[in-house]
């Protein structure tokens, strides 16, 4: 059923997302996203995050799959306990639909968020010599060149 969303402009009806649908909001989805890489970034587990806000990890899973929607107020929290700013949680939100159904940017994204691209991002800016940083980064990229031409 295509109803159109408060604020909407009339003739762009879209999905009716939200509670009793079973569909949850792309941008609670989103923003779910956003708070387990950042999660994961700072290296931090559910239960932790859950116990720095009072909540069961059950709740932190909830919102970072976008089931529950995170209020202003628990977003502030949030941010404030993984060290950025409110608006990182919408960063890329309006980069627009069309990238949100392109298969090419589904499958960067959920690359950039499995846990061991996090865990290797993380491992990288543990080292603390640029130098080694940007070998590092150079031996990655011509072993992933190498890998690519054994297929």
């Amino acid at each position: 059923m295509k109803t159109p969303r408060a604020g909407r402009p009339a003739g762009k009806a879209e999905l009716e997302y939200g509670r009793g649908t079973g569909i949850p909001d792309p941008t609670d989805v989103h923003v779910g996203a956003r708070i387990r890489t950042r999660r994961l970034l700072v290296g931090m587990n559910q239960e932790q995050l859950a116990s720095a806000l009072g909540l069961t990890f059950q709740q932190v899973q909830k919102y970072e799959g976008g089931a529950n929607r995170v209020s202003a107020s628990r977003l502030s929290q949030i941010a404030e306990i993984l060290s950025v700013p409110i608006s990182y949680f919408f960063a890329d939100l309006g980069a627009g639909a069309d990238q949100a159904t392109d298969p090419a940017m589904l499958a960067a994204r959920e690359h950039m968020q499995r846990p061991e691209t996090i865990e290797l991002v993380r491992a990288y800016y543990a080292i603390p010599n640029a130098q080694v940083r940007q070998q590092f980064l150079t031996m990655v990229k011509a072993v992933a060149v190498a890998g690519g031409q054994d297929s």
